[in-house]
């Protein structure tokens, strides 16, 4: 299915035989912009905010939140929230040793997707998947080894190498869509479904490399010795990965994160050179299609790219435990959704110093456009009973409450 095949409107049109509709006239303006300099704000937009609240009333929790509308507590899902650290995932892995088949096959993706929301009741349900899932669809094959992890045999390092490549066949990834299509009505509105993307860097990183590094040597080289042709392969992914975001959308997902996991990596003026044009055209491509449909952008080591991490006009910036909450706040502002950041470590400390932190974090995010998250996902081992707590502590709070008020920064 090719990108011109979609309608040039919103996604509130039916896929297929498991369709769902969504909510439509979203704009990232909505919500009241509130900082520390502007108290005040005028009655008609004072109006125009609640109709906005009534009207997406009959969304999830965490879409309102990422929408910056009031919420009543924060919505809490994790990254890698459906994996190692639960015995029935491990379980089901061992009759399923290939990753690669439980991430690309409909009847395992859907089951291990619901096992976090089975057992804890999250406000979003992410899609097991990963981010190089898509590769094959436009011309990059790929393994999973044990020991090295992903593995590309043949790297694009040359404009010979680009001849691979071809438009994504969104056939090729009919997985993908049932998945979220069953997902969307397995929860049935109870909590957000989530799909999610790698950003053309951090993909590229991949192709280039050949599979993880911790040095990033022969795409850092590249920026400097073969320029046109990382230009061309990131311009391939970003219009490959739109098109992707766009076909999650319309299969079900509420939300879609992007991860540039590896943007990071780069110095922030590299970063600006080589990660942010790119996410700013796919962000601008799927707000076209799908206006309604909130977009979070995540980076590992995201402290020095904050603000330039707003300015790809994503809805909601995730925040590593790197950076404190306060401060991400106040160099952000209020005017956009933000998401995190408890340390991943925390749930391996006593359950009061895990609650003491959620609390921590949510009185710095302030009541409105916060999504309570990890600063990164869940670490393999982590005790299923501090997961459990965590999102104990999250369905606790309650900004309508006088007490609560007096905790939580406005």
């Amino acid at each position: 299915m090719g990108f011109a095949s979609f309608n040039s409107g919103s996604c509130c049109c039916s896929l297929g035989w498991k369709s769902s509709s969504f909510v439509g006239g979203f704009s990232s303006n909505n919500g009241v912009l509130v900082g520390p300099t502007n108290n005040r704000i005028s009655s008609s937009r004072v109006n125009v905010v609640r109709a906005s609240a009534s009207s997406s009333s009959s969304e999830p929790l965490l879409v309102r939140a990422a929408k910056r509308l009031p919420v009543n507590r924060p919505p809490a899902w994790m990254m890698r929230q459906a994996g190692r650290y639960m015995a029935i995932y491990r379980k089901l892995a061992e009759k399923h040793p290939s990753f690669r088949e439980r991430s690309e096959t409909t009847d395992l993706i859907v089951e291990i997707s619901l096992q976090p929301w089975e057992a804890f009741r999250p406000d979003g349900v992410i899609i097991f998947s990963d981010i190089l899932t898509p590769l094959p669809a436009f011309g990059v094959p790929f393994d999973i080894e044990e020991v090295r992890g992903p593995v590309i045999q043949t790297p694009i390092r040359s404009e010979e190498g680009l001849k691979t490549l071809h438009p994504i066949n969104l056939d090729q990834l009919n997985f993908v869509g049932e998945s979220l299509n069953i997902l969307k009505r397995e929860v049935d509105g109870k909590a957000a479904i989530l799909g999610f993307v790698g950003a053309p860097w951090t993909i590229a990183t991949y192709i280039v490399e050949g599979g993880t590094t911790r040095t990033y040597t022969n795409i850092k080289s590249m920026c400097h010795t073969a320029p046109h042709v990382l230009r061309a392969l990131l311009s391939h992914l970003t219009e490959a990965i739109a098109e992707y975001v766009v076909f999650q959308v319309k299969s079900g997902a509420d939300c879609v994160q992007i991860f540039d996991s590896w943007g990071g990596q780069l110095p922030p003026n590299m970063w600006e050179l080589w990660s942010k044009p790119y996410i700013n055209e796919i962000v601008s491509i799927v707000k076209k299609k799908c206006p309604e449909i909130p977009l979070t952008l995540y980076i590992n080591g995201n402290g020095g790219l904050l603000e330039k991490m707003k300015d790809t006009g994503v809805d909601v910036i995730g925040l590593d435990w790197t950076v404190d909450m306060a401060d991400g706040r106040r160099r952000l502002g209020n005017d956009i959704s933000i998401q995190g950041n408890v340390d991943p470590a925390y749930l391996f400390s006593p359950l009061p110093a895990l609650e003491d932190e959620i609390h921590r974090v949510v009185k710095c995010a302030g009541p409105r456009g916060h999504i309570l998250n990890l600063g990164h996902g869940v670490l393999v081992g982590t005790p299923e009973e501090a997961v459990a707590r965590f999102f104990d502590v999250a369905r606790s709070f309650n900004f309508d409450s006088v007490e609560e008020k007096s905790k939580v920064v406005v």
